[in-house]
């Protein structure tokens, strides 16, 4: 029989006693990171997540903005996928990938190796600031200004006669067949800049035995990217392929300032679909469904690519 002492009584108690206390002063740890954490959660709630319910409400009625709705269920969804102006929005913006993300993110991962190699500190932070400045400049004021550079006397066609290429020389934005092509260049331009510095940084991370390691194993520059770079890499061209794809699946400012979709709809992506339809054609209902549609394909394409870049 096991006999209790007085004193190994007291050190239980005292014990239990201070692990209730560490309990208690964890909890309020954690209540007072939720009251500081809580002005912004309101804001968050009345200013982002409140509009997100109104528009799935809206979306399942037709509605002017102004007058009495009328519930139609479904129909909006269906109209998304079967009206032609809608769906090839939709396409449009996954065409714009292409030059959002795919030529960006190549262009950034020569540029950002290429600037590994420069050795002069000017040089390097002078390329480093020309790669950035697009990033800074509102695609609204990229959209006014490649409008003027893409017109008939702008820029881009003066360079083509200069070159003797005069015959290609055409109003890009005005052109049914190059226009969304021409729009994509703009987002090209812009999305470059940032993936080149991400990438850079995520370059200075990597640890430089390793291109030293394989320099001596007889690696040559492009075994030193395949090998060294690449596999470095991973969590920065995931930030930047995430990134890119919402810009240009959620693309608006660019395209409204410079074409507004035309000529005819040959520019149309979901944002200046949804706009139209809300403020011009005053169907709420429509363009709420659309734009609920827009935010679950987001998710649907990026979900798998957080997976996909994800550090193991």
């Amino acid at each position: 029989m096991r006999l209790t002492t007085p004193a190994a009584t007291g050190r239980k108690e005292s014990t239990t006693a201070t692990r209730s206390r560490a309990r208690r002063a964890l909890r309020a740890r954690r209540w007072a990171g939720w009251l500081f954490a809580l002005p912004a959660l309101a804001f968050y709630g009345v200013f982002n997540f409140r509009p997100v319910l109104m528009s799935i409400q809206y979306s399942f009625y037709d509605w002017d903005g102004i007058g009495a709705s009328t519930w139609v269920g479904l129909k909006n969804y269906t109209a998304v996928f079967t009206d032609q102006e809608q769906l090839s929005s939709l396409l449009h913006a996954f065409y714009l990938i292409v030059f959002f993300t795919v030529l960006p993110l190549a262009l950034a991962l020569i540029t950002a190796s290429v600037l590994r190699e420069l050795q002069g500190r000017f040089t390097g932070a002078l390329a480093r600031t020309l790669l950035f400045l697009p990033q800074i400049i509102p695609g609204a004021a990229a959209g006014v200004a490649w409008t003027w550079m893409y017109s008939d006397n702008g820029v881009v066609n003066q360079f083509l006669r200069a070159v003797g290429l005069g015959s290609l020389a055409r109003p890009w934005l005005g052109d049914f067949t190059w226009a969304l092509t021409a729009v994509g260049f703009i987002g090209t331009w812009l999305s470059t800049g940032l993936c080149t510095m991400l990438l850079l940084a995520g370059i200075g991370k990597i640890d430089g035995s390793l291109y030293e390691a394989a320099r001596i194993d007889g690696a040559g520059p492009l075994r030193q990217f395949r090998a060294v770079t690449l596999p470095g890499l991973r969590n920065e061209i995931g930030v930047c392929v995430t990134i890119t794809i919402i810009a240009a699946l959620a693309s608006f400012d660019v395209v409204y300032l410079s074409t507004q979709g035309g000529p005819g709809t040959q520019t149309m992506v979901p944002g200046v679909a949804v706009y139209n339809l809300a403020f011009n054609d005053n169907r709420l209902g429509a363009a709420s469904a659309l734009a609920v549609v827009l935010t679950l394909i987001v998710i649907a394409v990026i979900a798998p690519l957080q997976r996909l870049f994800r550090e193991k």
